[in-house]
């Protein structure tokens, strides 16, 4: 959805100037050319709530747009109002002044020419650039500047929270927002990613999209999906760039990158990303941020002696050679500990290192920490009362079975632990690298392997089914229909329906299609149901997501031009055995006031999103297209170019070569 703009300024003749043609003429066109949902107070149809609505808009609107050319109380409270909750997304215009108020006498304003009582006709369409240029500038600036005096005099204060703000009287708004917000949770307890970047893309204001942001990256975090959970949590964060648990979950997948050794990701690089954090006096005492700067601290003590192939007597001597990282994780882990002593994830790690800074050094200097610890932290993981962090509360007593018990205690403790992890492998998969790594140093063999045993089988369980479910490969199609007998430009006639078969068939051949993958697309007549067709017979699995309700898809999509497509849907539909999910049922009636043509490009997006939330990596996209340009969002090229940003997997089958 389009960045939503609310203008406060006085209506009708005032002062001998006409702003009700100050905003049909100037203000309205040059923000929807930018593509702007543009609102006015006075446009809220049902009597009486007028002020409700102005309410709700001074606070969720992305852009308030404030027209100051005469002395209006309306305007100025309006004004005050914005600058007192938002720091952000305000644009002052004004027409001819004598003076300048001195609340505002520096903020920066916007002059148009005024003719008469009207715009100036001469100056209109130069006067609408620099509107549409400035409200641009004021977004792609949210994060490096606040706007409100207020929030400038006041850096300390802080912004209430969105969902705070709700105006009782707006009930309609904030149905539609609870309607979206339930598909987006429903979307997020399925585990179905590429719908929550859809309805994240339908959100009405900024506010909306980042909270759906936030959930998503979160989602493809847990997911391992770390490229792309990076991408949405930076989506989100330029709107909302104070958001803690966004930084932080940005770090982890910051962390995870560079574990992985992807390009231009670096363990300094999250580092960096905590220290900047940290360096926030509102953020200095989290303890979770201290905690997940430990947990870089320590990946940059491995960093430093690991090497491939080393022998268990090398890792070990090298190891203690760098023992200064190694100090600085355990005090970052400690300092979060100490600022929570209920937060027992800080306290169980800083406590592990240094058990094992004694064991590789057999330096004493932690002792009394190792003797004293144990039981807070027990007693604080026993507390644990919130269900998501069940399993992290019994995987911590089972690190301590591992650092102070028995073999015995830590089988109990982390199939205990096990239970409560809900089928992601993410967490457990965290406990055992830790395991991994204290058996390479010979840390109490006998009590880490009992743990690595437990650890290795219940990854074992969680892996089948998610063997079934992920593919290797992705295929994302899209392509055009069979023409119309009477098309006056050919794009895909029909007797070209065998040369692009036989293209299709081959790219997929060429691309090493098979029954451990997953094919995406509409199933229309054409290129759709083609690919299909030759999906199905190489044993891949095809899923088909449509715009519409099935009956109204086969009439618009299927049987439009010729009614033999019909039967060769539901014959391959069949012997496929092909789920279909519709958008309607997925992700509810795209928005009111959509753009026609929008079910389709909105389809369209979704299966890409769809298909990337699987991983970046696995997708590979092919098309049946022309080339031809002019496409939208979610058209052929875009999705073409998209993949082709990301990853380079693409097949394009040029249609004017068949």
């Amino acid at each position: 959805m389009p960045d939503h703009v609310f203008v406060i300024m006085p209506f009708g003749m005032k002062d001998g100037i006409d702003f009700n043609k100050v905003y049909d003429d100037y203000i309205k066109p040059a923000l929807e050319q930018q593509g702007y949902e543009v609102f006015r107070a006075d446009e809220a149809l049902e009597a009486g709530e007028i002020r409700e609505e102005m309410f709700q808009e001074l606070l969720l609107a992305d852009l308030v747009v404030a027209d100051l050319s005469i002395d209006n109380p309306n305007v100025w409270y309006e004004l005050g109002v914005r600058h007192a909750l938002r720091s952000r997304g305000i644009v002052l215009i004004q027409s001819q002044r004598k003076y300048h108020p001195f609340d505002v006498y520096t903020d920066r304003k916007l002059r148009y020419h005024i003719k008469g009582d009207a715009p100036d006709p001469e100056f209109l369409q130069k006067d609408r650039e620099s509107l549409g240029e400035m409200a641009n500038n004021t977004i792609a600036s949210w994060q490096s500047k606040k706007i409100s005096p207020v929030y400038q005099l006041l850096p300390n204060l802080q912004e209430p929270d969105w969902k705070s703000l709700r105006v009782g009287g707006v009930c309609e708004y904030w149905e539609l927002y609870d309607q979206w917000e339930c598909r987006l949770e429903l979307a997020r307890t399925e585990g179905r990613i590429g719908d929550m970047l859809l309805l994240a893309d339908e959100a009405p204001v900024s506010f909306f999209r980042a909270d759906a942001w936030f959930r998503a990256g979160k989602a493809l975090l847990k997911a391992c999906r770390y490229d792309f959970a990076l991408e949405q949590l930076d989506n989100a964060l330029k709107i909302d760039p104070d958001n803690l648990a966004g930084l932080q979950d940005k770090g982890i997948c910051l962390q995870r990158l560079a574990i992985e050794k992807k390009p231009n990701f670096s363990i300094d690089r999250a580092q960096k990303h905590y220290q900047s954090i940290l360096s926030q006096e509102r953020f200095s005492k989290d303890p979770e941020t201290w905690a997940l700067l430990g947990r870089v601290d320590k990946d940059a003590w491995i960093e430093a002696w690991y090497r491939s192939g080393m022998s268990a007597a090398e890792m070990r001597h090298a190891a203690a050679g760098e023992n200064a990282w190694l100090r600085e994780a355990i005090e970052s882990y400690a300092k979060a500990y100490r600022l929570d002593p209920a937060h027992y994830y800080s306290g169980i790690n800083a406590l592990t290192l240094m058990c094992l800074y004694r064991h590789l050094t057999g330096q004493m200097q932690y002792d009394r920490e190792i003797e004293i610890m144990p039981g807070a932290l027990r007693y604080a993981a026993e507390c644990e009362r919130n269900s998501d962090n069940f399993y992290w509360a019994r995987a911590t007593i089972g690190d301590l079975e591992v650092l102070t018990g028995s073999a015995e205690k830590v089988r109990e403790y982390y199939n205990a632990a096990i239970v409560k992890n809900d089928k992601k492998k993410f967490d457990p998969d965290s406990t055992l690298r830790q395991l991994k790594l204290l058996r390479n140093l010979g840390f109490h063999p006998e009590r880490v392997d009992a743990g690595i045993e437990v650890l290795e089988r219940a990854l074992t369980r969680l892996g089948k089914p998610d063997e079934r479910r992920e593919p290797e490969k992705v295929f994302l199609f899209s392509g055009h229909m069979i023409d119309k007998p009477d098309r006056r430009e050919p794009r895909f006639p029909a007797e070209k329906e065998a040369s692009a078969a036989n293209r299709i068939a081959e790219a997929l051949e060429a691309l090493g299609a098979g029954p451990d993958d997953l094919a995406l697309t509409q199933g229309a007549c054409g290129g759709d149901i083609l690919f299909t067709e030759a999906c199905v017979k190489r044993g891949v699995k095809v899923h088909w997501m449509q715009p519409f309700p099935e009956p109204e898809f086969i009439q618009d999509s299927v049987v439009c031009h010729y009614e033999p497509w019909r039967a060769r849907y539901f014959a391959v539909k069949e012997r496929g055995e092909i789920p279909i999910r519709t958008a309607p049922d997925a992700l509810g009636e795209p928005p009111r006031g959509s753009r026609p043509g929008y079910p389709y490009e909105r389809c369209n997006l979704w299966l890409l999103y769809t298909a990337l939330a699987y991983g970046i990596d696995k997708v590979r996209f092919l098309c049946l297209w022309n080339g031809a340009g002019g496409d939208g969002p979610g058209g052929v090229a875009h999705m073409f170019n998209e993949v082709n940003r990301r990853t380079g997997k693409v097949c394009w089958i040029d249609s004017r070569t068949l």
